[in-house]
């Protein structure tokens, strides 16, 4: 039997660079769609996965993260104290008491390898999930993205890579699978090609921000020379494991939002807010008051 995935790894140190100025002092993973910060909607994936540790891999000026997370005592005792019972559940819970955090400060901004590399002393030897919170997955009725993509590990016991098909025009901004299709989800990996060009792309399905991966990482990710931009990059290690073994990449179910960029951003919160229960009506009737 091979171990549970109860581990999960959040690289939380960017600077957030394509939100400037709204990110000068707020990291971008607390930027809100509709109520809740990015990184909160990441953190309820994985604990809908049946993780209980998480692993915040920060950097400078990112305490509202671990803030958040935290026991906020003055807004809970003024809640309690005005009878607001609900919002005071709301602030109470936003972690399970099973659930604990940990914070791992990234010195130096390397990349998401480096990122996930500075994990090790934590997750030991364990399989783990890395979550990038800008990547926001909405699975909707489906289990989470990261419960779907552990179930598939439990079955095959190897990294597995979350992957969605995207349009030619689309390949050359991904990481791109060549692989061999097993299932209408699932991939045996080959290779990945890094930001291929649309004449050259082995196939039109692209990694995202989830992974699933051995602890044999981290031995990868140690001896990985820098790539672009000089940043140690995770795509490079996963691509020297298959050396030793097999990754899969599985196509998750659910709905994307790359919320990395400000279109992408826009459409989640429009989206996440017309499925509202507070704000679905009236935002719905003030949008179509904006088309009429």
């Amino acid at each position: 039997m091979g171990k549970k995935i109860k581990k999960a790894v959040f690289p939380v140190a960017g600077l957030g660079t394509r939100f400037l100025p709204a990110t000068k002092a707020n990291p971008k993973e607390m930027l809100p769609v509709v109520d809740k910060p990015l990184i909160q909607y990441a953190a309820e994936e994985a604990v809908s996965a049946g993780i209980d540790v998480l692993i915040f891999v920060n950097g400078r000026n990112k305490r509202s993260i671990p803030d958040h997370f935290d026991k906020a005592y003055e807004l809970e005792s003024e809640l309690e104290a005005r009878n607001k019972e609900k919002l005071l559940a709301i602030a109470r819970d936003v972690l399970p008491p099973r659930v604990s955090c940990i914070y791992i400060r990234q010195s130096e901004a390397l990349g998401l390898g480096h990122a996930v590399l500075c994990a090790k002393p934590v997750v030991g030897k364990d399989p783990f999930t890395v979550i990038l919170a800008d990547d926001l997955i909405d699975s909707g009725d489906q289990p989470s993205c990261t419960r779907q993509m552990v179930d598939v590990y439990e079955k095959n016991h190897c990294s597995v890579i979350g992957v969605q098909n995207v349009s030619r025009e689309e390949v050359s901004s991904y990481g791109i699978v060549d692989g061999e299709q097993i299932t209408d989800k699932l991939w045996s990996v080959n290779a990945l090609v890094e930001k291929p060009s649309i004449e050259e792309s082995p196939s039109t399905i692209a990694i995202v921000g989830r992974y699933i991966l051995e602890a044999s990482i981290f031995d990868q990710l140690e001896t990985t020379e820098r790539g672009a931009g000089g940043e140690i990059q995770l795509t490079d290690a996963i691509a020297r494991q298959l050396e030793s073994g097999k990754v899969m990449a599985y196509e998750f179910s659910g709905k994307r939002f790359d919320c990395g960029n400000k279109l992408g951003y826009l459409q989640a919160n429009v989206e996440y807010a017309l499925k509202h229960e507070e704000v679905r009506d009236q935002f719905k009737t003030y949008l179509h008051s904006l088309i009429s």
